[in-house]
């Protein structure tokens, strides 16, 4: 157990936890630990499992679901919000005393270790679990997680001790982290994302410069060139700080575009400054294996590359994987789209798409955005999409699946979204190919 936790520590005090996904379930847990009293709160009831009921009995946790009210937080001390849980539209409820922080701030209270922390609108969890390959290619001991799977919390709790911790971090973490201090802190890009939550660009730049707030001199801080001028101006490191541009500095073909190269360049910045020197870095790369569903290439079939880009949230994540293959795409897109401006991509659905089918919610975004630049239709669901894109396909095409939008329209998660994608692709590409499905034609 970590020397900084004790069983205790925080008795007499009383907690509540917003949402029971892994990240509020681990918060709770520690505060369990630590000797609070827990109140977990969710609004969706379906999301708590018969075991998790089970563990709250036992422990003696308040289990309240549906929506929030007043008399839930009676007494509360601390509110401890799930990533994505908008409390800022809740404070009227709360006591004035409160304290409102994120599980990533709460678990970092009794971690000794170096963090390495990467935050960005896009290319995250490639650099993180990047940074982390690296480090245990060179013999590091290291913990893995954050926002991109095992919560801090998990960690904390474990036995295990890691020589260096890599934690992707995300917006809804740092917006309410207040002490939270990364030894590396790497932010990757800044593009509008998250704006149903945060509501101005400002207000979600400012929870990303959170990651630097409590660097000292000493401590790295790495960002891309592009946004030095806004940064420096900000003031926004006391850290040692080093800008990065996408650079043909290594060689990994697992990982093409423009973009990747710029998570390969801040990678090896992040691992440098921890004593990795660059050919163990190149070593390294050759053996990394991208994660699920980020311009995974699922396989080729009658000719046709299949690509899974189902992480692909934002309207920057397309941008991205479109400039990421020089061969004719028919591009699957849609769904819950979260902000930003769809034409940022227009000269490349010009010059790189032959078709667009778009599937599920807000396709009106797409369509007044795109109208002319190459032929779209729409259907309404992602299987009857793939089924029309399957029969525009021809051999030496790339059949992509990059949304620029949330999957909850119609699926629990992007993983659900590309594993769904994934079997219809190998379906429709590896059987005879039928007449064109039918869908509704969109504007030209």
């Amino acid at each position: 157990m970590h020397g900084l936790l004790h069983p205790g520590q925080l008795k007499g005090h009383c907690a509540a936890v917003l949402g029971a996904g892994r990240s509020g379930l681990g918060a709770a847990r520690l505060l369990d630990f630590l000797g609070a009293d827990i109140r977990l709160l969710e609004k969706s009831p379906e999301r708590l499992s018969s075991d998790v009921e089970q563990e709250a009995q036992t422990k003696g946790w308040t289990v309240r679901t549906g929506e929030h009210a007043a008399a839930d937080f009676d007494g509360v001390q601390m509110v401890v919000p799930s990533p994505g849980v908008p409390v800022h539209r809740l404070v009227h409820l709360f006591p004035q005393t409160v304290q409102i922080i994120s599980e990533l701030e709460l678990a970092s209270w009794f971690v000794n270790e170096p963090i390495v922390a990467v935050t960005g609108s896009a290319g995250k969890t490639t650099t993180t679990t990047l940074i982390a390959h690296i480090l245990e290619t060179a013999g590091r001991r290291v913990f893995s997680g954050g926002n991109l799977g095992t919560p801090l919390s998990e960690y904390v709790l474990a036995q295990d001790q890691a020589d260096v911790l890599v934690l992707e971090v995300s917006s809804f973490q740092l917006v309410h982290a207040s002490s939270f201090h990364p030894k590396v802190a790497v932010l990757l890009n800044v593009a509008p994302n998250h704006l149903d939550y945060h509501e101005e660009m400002e207000a979600y730049v400012l929870a990303k410069l959170k990651l630097f707030a409590k660097q000292q001199p000493g401590d790295l801080a790495i960002a891309p060139y592009a946004l030095k001028e806004d940064l420096e101006s900000r003031h926004f490191s006391a850290a040692d700080r080093v800008y990065f541009v996408p650079n043909d500095r290594f060689s990994c073909p697992q990982l093409p575009g423009e973009h990747n190269q710029a998570n390969i360049e801040a990678a090896y910045l992040a691992c440098r400054y921890l004593g990795v020197d660059e050919q163990a870095v190149a070593e390294a790369l050759a053996s990394y294996q991208p994660q699920a569903h980020r311009l995974q290439i699922v396989g080729t079939w009658n000719g046709v590359k299949v690509v899974d880009d189902s992480k692909a949230t934002t309207i920057e994540s397309l941008q991205a994987a479109l400039r990421s293959f020089e061969e004719p795409i028919v591009l699957l897109a849609g769904g819950q789209f979260k902000g930003g401006d769809p034409s940022l991509v227009a000269d490349l659905i010009r010059t790189r798409v032959k078709e667009v089918v778009l599937f599920g919610d807000n396709r009106d975004v797409f369509e007044s955005a795109w109208q002319g630049l190459a032929p779209m239709r729409w259907f309404p669901t992602l299987e009857d999409a793939v089924d029309h894109g399957a029969t525009t396909t021809q051999s030496g095409d790339v059949l992509l699946l990059s949304p620029a939008t949330a999957s909850f329209d119609l699926f629990t998660d992007y993983k659900h979204r590309g594993a769904v994608f994934q079997e219809a692709a190998r379906r429709c590409l590896t059987t005879a190919a039928g007449g064109p499905s039918d869908g509704a034609p969109t504007a030209q």
